[in-house]
């Protein structure tokens, strides 16, 4: 995080402090707690069962016969995060104008996704035709699965040398042949790759990869150059139906919710009066593009499709009893 001086004190800590006044205060009431709503007392504050419950909320995969050392855990955690608000407070950081425009943000921030997310939670889920139909769309995802291993060559490379490495891929036989024709024309390049489950490329590609066989070669064209991706094994791993349905509904369920999402900004702004001021009174055609999108993470969710570790079953997923810290620090940051 940059830190921004105030009074010759960086402050770029105290703006995450004081941004949780937007919200540690709406747990609290000038009403009297009763003792079983109080979990600790801080100086003259109080922090409540109930903002622990949240914290919780935001933990994910966190199991029943965690709950108990995971609430202690964000309970001190609760603690440093009072501690910094009253020092914070005693400061007067809260009147400083730009932690004032950060809580400003942040509460701006919370409102708008609150009313998009509440709007967009009226969405129906997909009908098991639209299920169905989705299953047969692509059988690459679901009953023509495979785990892939993939080897990759990320080039930097220049329009101009793209044939004359187009060529080479395809005389080359293998990947080490690659590497020493780029080295011999001295062109940059990384070498990755890795297990990929179909559902873990990118939607638009897995048709191609889908058609690849074990040992064949694809280039993909990127903003830097090419890369080179070499299908080095691969086995079926099908979903059928039943074991699909629930990532499908979860898949088509997001995606409309981004659509609403989406719809319902444009109508917004089309019912508005807005007016560009100085030098914003013509935006630019891009602009204007990117001030459609949702202000909501939606779309990212709806192209969330399930995982590796989604798709292993029961009976393979790996076991772990110990409560992540950085899973209870998600929760706590929804605090700030």
């Amino acid at each position: 995080m940059a830190f921004q001086k105030v009074g010759g004190r960086a402050v770029g800590a105290a703006v995450l402090v004081a941004s949780a006044l937007v919200l540690a205060g709406c747990g609290k009431s000038d009403d009297a707690k009763s003792p079983t709503q109080v979990a600790a007392r801080v100086n003259s504050d109080e922090i409540s069962v109930h903002q622990i419950n949240n914290v919780l909320a935001r933990t994910p995969n966190l199991k029943p016969q965690q709950v108990e050392l995971a609430s202690s855990r964000v309970l001190e955690r609760l603690i440093d995060q009072e501690l910094l608000v009253q020092r914070a407070i005693d400061k007067k950081l809260d009147r400083n104008p730009q932690v004032m425009q950060a809580i400003e943000t942040s509460r701006r921030e919370i409102l708008s996704r609150s009313y998009m997310e509440q709007f967009a939670a009226t969405a129906e889920p997909p009908a098991p035709a639209t299920i169905q139909a989705f299953y047969d769309e692509n059988p690459a995802l679901f009953a023509e699965r495979r785990i892939y291993t993939l080897q990759e060559l990320n080039i930097t490379v220049g329009p101009d040398k793209v044939e004359a490495l187009r060529a080479a891929v395809a005389a080359a036989g293998n990947l080490n042949n690659v590497v020493t024709w780029l080295r011999d024309n001295n062109l940059p390049f990384q070498v990755g790759g890795g297990v990929r489950a179909a559902e873990q490329l990118p939607l638009e590609a897995l048709p191609r990869f889908a058609s690849m066989k074990d040992g064949q070669t694809g280039l993909v064209q990127t903003p830097q150059g090419v890369l080179v991706i070499y299908l080095a094994a691969s086995r079926p791993q099908p979903l059928d139906l039943a074991a699909a349905t629930p990532f499908i509904e979860r898949f088509l369920l997001n995606r409309t919710k981004a659509d609403m999402a989406r719809d319902e900004l444009k109508r917004l702004r089309d019912v508005a009066q807005i007016e560009y001021m100085g030098k914003f009174t013509a935006p630019t055609v891009a602009a204007q593009a990117d001030a459609a999108q949702p202000a909501t993470a939606l779309d990212a969710a709806a192209t969330s499709l399930p995982t590796e570790a989604d798709a292993a079953p029961a009976a393979v997923a790996p076991a772990t009893e110990a409560i992540s810290t950085q899973a209870l620090e998600k929760g706590v940051s929804g605090l700030k």
